[in-house]
């Protein structure tokens, strides 16, 4: 049974012998151009003129193009207000506003420099506090309300107030946004793209070109690595080479370097969010006001349902009888900021832990005292602000488990004892959760489709909507296959995402891949199975259509369910008889049989209202908690995370092994986003960290000296496919635990005030707290 194993990654030989192929690696054809892109030397005004006339003078240089060039100059995901180059307004730096087609990188490189672009530039707006000022807003969600906070606030024993500060973070995926556009007979395009999203690509090529959905095929066959980057902001990129292409009639590629992606694409949306709560002497929370304040950048992209996140996960773990949550995010002359993984999840569940950890500074007690009595409850304190029932809560058992298993109460102890020495380190412990909502919240994107065909020497081609990004989601789609018809993993065998077999999908993102694709996976491969259960049962069997004799007619009201697929046969536990796979699959071929399915499905039950700021949201909870120990350099500010403990619940995982990664890597990345990553930009708008060397992603020395992960086993989940759960993005919000740690630090250092940082929580963050305290 290949369910349930922890076979490795099926581009995992390719991937360490360096012959899988991205984008860039396919092999030019003779009279490809290169597309290279050039960004606005601004941050906001008007461009006057664009001016290719010198750079045309380069030989290899073939053409230029503006948007004046294009059809259709306006896309978006949510609000086609976006334009794939911007030709009259600019509204960020380095925002795309003119191509060169040249016959090598090399030639664009200099040319370029040669592109005169007049501008007249005018006042930007670049931060929160700027865009409010100026009631510069870009949407404003409806807030979830419940109870009466303001008087609970009222009568609250103890109330807090703050301002909670969370910065943007770059998806640094290895594989930068990439594409290669080739012009087909009859006006039709085709696009391979480094997309979580074809049929967005398909989509947003085709209204730019002023095509028909149906002469544009996308076709991804895997991304290094997307991380929500390559989920709405791939496609304008697709545009620009489809444009090339279709007005060249050539092959065009466009492979951005590493600088100009960063430069050029949006990020995790920093927060600013001012809150209120109130709370009794125990620490029992009595009533929450949250104003939440999303950075949206120069573009709607998907911010709005960003924001809906981020109000989802306000509560993060905890129970809150009397709320207020508030959402709105601000237009700047920033990159239009977009998907990441979490999806605003991390900004709220982050806040909430926040404050917690404030809460138990302001009490002198260890915050998982607080924690633990805030949680959501079984059967009771168990409905969400947004009236959800927090059904099979595996939330107390998580905390209280990881309590035990990671030796909190000792290493608390320790901790204490360790601090007053004043040795010039200081060490801080924090235990944070999560309960990740697992749906898309804009309900209609929760469906998928699958193609299965079975061939007669009982090997088997998947198709679905589902991208490789890395994350493993190709691998479950071949578990699934194999595990349904079983045979052995390596028979299945799963095909590049291709919009001509796989159409109208959604994006490969909030963490529903393998659950929208893997249920239709399952359920084709079951149309299979019926049809072939009735051959086996019926082979023997013959009937008289106008004097041919034949097998009856296929009927699938038969209850066969006796008849298994195990170990390459197919058996009739019944009976007691049975055959090989493949003899059967032959036989069902020459009675004139299908051994293909196809299959559509849809996540049921979903209902959030968002008139009345109420409903089933998500399908199902992905639940964890985090245990981090950290050591901080009072001289320095220099961090070290010494250790780590994390208890995920994924339900019944599909592949263990592949899931292990992804908590790890995802946490990883979360514990890069509130440390070491930070965005600094020039005081006129420009990206200044958009290299390596400028910005900081965690390396090996930053990870935890000790890293323990272990699986809650729960086999609870009737929600899913094979009762598993998801895995993508709940981790990442785990991460956080390390910057709650920082502030447990620091709070043995600050005596009676509460630790003020924000995050990232970067070593000179650290060092400047610690300077503001009295010896």
């Amino acid at each position: 049974m290949s369910v349930g194993q922890s076979i490795h990654h099926d581009s995992a030989v390719g991937h360490v012998t360096g012959t899988s192929i991205f984008i860039d690696d396919r092999a030019p054809l003779k009279n490809e151009v290169y597309v290279g892109v050039i960004g606005a030397p601004l941050s906001c005004g008007q461009i006057l003129k664009v001016d290719f006339s010198e750079a045309l003078k380069i030989p290899g240089v073939i053409a230029g193009f503006t948007g004046l060039d294009i059809p259709h100059n306006k896309w978006g995901t949510i609000v086609p207000e976006q334009p794939v180059l911007a030709y009259e307004k600019v509204a960020y730096y380095d925002e795309p506003v003119a191509l060169l087609a040249c016959a090598s990188e090399d030639i664009f490189m200099s040319a370029k420099k040669l592109v005169q672009i007049n501008f007249l530039e005018t006042p930007a707006l670049l931060s929160i506090d700027e865009a409010m000022k100026m009631d510069s807003y870009l949407c404003k969600a409806k807030p979830f309300v419940r109870g009466d906070v303001e008087s609970e606030l009222k009568k609250s024993t103890h109330i807090l107030k703050g301002v909670f500060e969370c910065g943007g973070q770059e998806h640094f995926y290895m594989e930068s946004q990439a594409t290669i556009a080739y012009p087909l007979e009859n006006g039709q395009i085709e696009v391979h793209s480094s997309s979580q999203h074809p049929t967005e690509t398909q989509h947003v090529v085709a209204h730019t070109l002023g095509l028909d959905y149906s002469q544009v095929v996308c076709i991804v066959k895997r991304m290094g690595g997307g991380f929500g980057g390559k989920e709405s902001q791939a496609a304008h990129f697709a545009a620009m080479a489809g444009l090339v292409a279709y007005k060249l009639n050539r092959p065009a590629r466009l492979a951005l370097s590493k600088d100009d992606d960063m430069m050029m694409t949006g990020k995790r949306h920093p927060f600013k969010n001012f809150y209120e709560v109130g709370f009794d002497q125990d620490g029992m929370i009595t009533g929450l006001k949250v104003i939440i304040v999303a950075n949206g950048g120069a573009y709607v992209d998907l911010t709005p349902s960003i924001l809906d996140r981020a109000m989802f996960h306000m509560d993060g773990c905890y129970y809150l009888p009397h709320c207020y949550i508030e959402g709105n995010a601000v237009r700047t002359n920033q990159h239009s900021n977009t998907a990441f993984r979490g999806f605003g999840g991390p900004q709220g569940n982050m806040t909430m832990e926040s404050i917690i950890e404030d809460i138990a500074n302001f009490l002198k007690v260890d915050a998982y005292l607080i924690r633990s009595k805030n949680l959501y409850g079984i059967n009771e304190r168990n409905m969400t602000p947004y009236n959800q029932e927090v059904e099979n809560n595996v939330l107390p058992e998580i905390f209280e488990s990881l309590y035990k298993s990671s030796h909190y109460e000792v290493r608390r102890k320790e901790i204490n004892l360790y601090n007053v020495k004043n040795s010039g380190k200081i060490r801080g412990l924090s235990m944070t959760g999560a309960k990740f909502g697992i749906a898309f919240t804009t309900n209609f994107l929760n469906q998928g489709n699958a193609l299965v065909n079975v061939h007669l020497d009982g090997t088997v081609q998947v198709s679905t909507g589902a991208t490789e990004m890395g994350q493993g989601v190709n691998t479950k789609m071949q578990q699934i296959a194999a595990g349904a018809f079983g045979i052995h993993h390596k028979k299945v065998v799963v095909m590049p995402t291709s919009t001509e077999k796989n159409h109208n999908t959604s994006p490969t993102a909030a963490s529903s891949g393998a659950d929208i694709n893997g249920a239709a996976v399952l359920k084709a491969c079951e149309s299979i199975k019926a049809t072939l259960r009735w051959v086996f049962m019926n082979l023997h069997t013959e009937v008289q259509y106008d004097g041919i004799k034949t097998m009856p007619v296929l009927d699938l009201n038969q209850d066969l369910s006796h008849i298994d697929f195990i170990n390459g046969e197919v058996i009739d536990t019944k009976n007691k008889t049975k055959m090989d796979f493949v003899t059967l699959l032959n036989k069902a071929y020459l009675n004139q049989f299908s051994l293909a399915g196809y299959a559509f499905y849809k996540t049921p039950d979903l209902g959030f209202d968002k008139l009345t700021g109420t409903g089933r949201a998500f399908n199902y909870f992905t639940n964890g908690a985090a245990v981090s120990e950290v050591e901080i350099d009072s001289f320095t500010g220099e961090l070290k995370v010494l250790r780590v403990d994390i208890l995920m619940d994924l339900g019944r995982p599909i592949n263990p092994g592949i899931d292990r990664g992804q908590v790890m890597g995802a946490f990883t990345q979360g514990m890069g986003w509130v440390t070491t990553e930070k965005l600094f930009y020039h005081e006129k708008g420009k990206l200044l960290t958009h290299s390596p060397t400028t910005y900081k992603i965690p390396n090996i020395q930053d990870t935890p000296r000790e890293f323990n992960l272990d699986f809650l086993p729960n086999d609870t989940n009737t929600r899913n496919v094979l009762r598993s759960k998801a895995v993508g993005e709940p981790p990442l919000l785990l991460g956080s635990s390390v910057w709650t740690a920082i502030k447990n630090a620091l709070s043995y250092k600050s005596k009676n005030n509460l630790p003020a940082i924000t995050s990232p929580a970067t070593n000179e963050v650290i060092l400047m707290e610690l300077s503001s305290y009295d010896d």
